[in-house]
């Protein structure tokens, strides 16, 4: 692995995604992170060589409100935790999880620790002396680490960003954090890809090496092995499944295979999804397109493109119409919340719909999903519930649900993030300098 050198005097690592090349200073390293974070913290700069994917998380942690000298906070407790736990897809990979990693984490004086899709911990096992020491940071099952929450961690970036990620000392964000180092890899569900959590181990120094991020990795892909046995794949002829929920480009599951599609072809389909009935050409131009100008050919020729990925027999014409019912996480979350299954609907919504398109069909449909639930979770007044929205990035800048949230679980890191943003809506607008006169 090649190396540059930094205003520090320290080789800068080229592999982003590993905390420490063999070989390096561990004490050193640290030392050079110690400073950078101080600068950071008191300039709001990111001095190199912090790696991209720290300093990312950096600024993440930061624009979420997270101090340097906060905690986590403990969310769940007792029968709480375990009904969630037991409830919780990872669960039935723990025994997995404590044969890869369990005998490495109480050897090696670490911990094995497991988070859900929210950065909440559900399990944290290993040596009990370092179970006693990271309790005192409140690293226990029932505490939220997401990066909203307490800023650069393992677990809590993992989930962020989908990668798997090693943090070493004081790239951890805040500060009682830093003589930790962690490595983390997500864990997805093997049918929707969705992430579940991520499986973590953490202590010492030592676990900076390459090995135990390849390692972490490796059990994570074996825990998404195990769930694909224990949940067998469709038949063939099953129905066609269509996941467009917290994510630009929809996924199309159908006869055994999964198709990505296109941000417009994911536009068309989730709307012909809505309408078995069918829509003509006009309805579908009025419906993608803002701009009243854009011929039918343009259409036709993204219909044909569509036609030529899913077959023939799936997209027929006159009016345009999906031949078979497709279905998709649009309707299992419209049809929990009309029964009134507010916790199945939360948790069947991976965020909003397709979030970067601006066809005004699917711009009114994103709403009405995303208002119909936040409207229903806060007249549940459920802390839970709240806490996952309101930590969730498409909730981070809700002032309703924070404001609920504040009135059924007031912590100082709710009451903090709250008058920070009744703070920003209070401001008055920073008018451009070129038109003050």
């Amino acid at each position: 692995m090649s190396t540059t050198t930094s205003p520090f005097g320290e080789a800068e690592l080229t592999d982003p995604w590993v905390a420490l090349e063999p070989g390096a200073d561990p004490a050193e390293h640290a030392r050079m992170l110690r400073r950078a974070h101080e600068t950071f913290t008191e300039a709001g700069t990111v001095p190199r060589p912090v790696r991209p994917v720290v300093a990312d998380s950096w600024r993440r942690s930061a624009r979420a409100g997270v101090g340097p000298d906060g905690t986590a906070d403990v969310e769940l407790m007792d029968g709480d935790l375990g009904a969630y736990r037991a409830e919780h897809p990872l669960a039935r990979v723990m025994p997995l999880f404590r044969e890869l990693l369990g005998t490495f984490a109480a050897d090696g004086e670490h911990l094995l620790a497991v988070c859900d899709a929210h950065g909440r911990l559900l399990w944290v096992e290993g040596h009990p002396s370092t179970r006693r020491r990271a309790g005192r940071m409140n690293f226990v099952p029932g505490a939220r680490w997401a990066e909203t929450s307490v800023g650069t961690n393992a677990p809590g970036t993992a989930v962020a960003v989908d990668r798997p990620v090693q943090v070493f000392a004081a790239e951890h964000f805040i500060r009682r954090v830093q003589p930790w180092t962690c490595a983390a890899a997500p864990v997805h569900d093997p049918r929707s890809g969705r992430v579940l959590g991520a499986v973590d181990i953490t202590g010492g120094n030592g676990l900076a090496h390459p090995h135990s991020l390849g390692f972490v990795q490796a059990v994570a892909r074996a825990a998404e092995s195990h769930l694909a046995l224990l949940v067998p794949e469709q038949p063939v002829l099953g129905t066609p499944e269509l996941t467009a929920l917290g994510r630009d480009e929809a996924q199309l599951r159908v006869e055994g295979r999964r198709i990505r599609l296109s941000r417009r072809h994911s536009e068309i389909l989730v709307l012909l999804a809505r309408h078995p009935e069918g829509l003509s050409g006009d309805e579908l131009l009025c419906a993608l397109y803002e701009d009243e100008s854009v011929p039918p050919v343009t259409l036709r020729a993204e219909l044909a493109r569509l036609r030529r990925l899913l077959g023939p027999s799936l997209l027929a014409s006159r009016p345009y119409r999906l031949t078979v019912p497709v279905e998709s996480d649009v309707a299992v979350v419209e049809r929990r919340l009309e029964t009134g299954a507010v916790i199945a609907a939360a948790a069947a919504y991976a965020g909003p719909l397709l979030p970067g398109s601006q066809a005004p069909a699917v711009v009114r449909l994103r709403r009405r999903i995303t208002d119909g639930l936040r409207t229903a979770l806060i007249a549940r007044r459920d802390p839970d519930l709240l806490a996952d929205w309101a930590h969730a990035a498409w909730g981070e800048d809700d002032l309703d649900v924070w404001r609920a949230l504040a009135t059924v679980r007031p912590t100082a890191a709710v009451r903090a993030r709250l008058a920070s943003l009744e703070a920003e809506l209070a401001a008055p607008p920073a008018w451009p300098r070129s038109a003050v006169r």
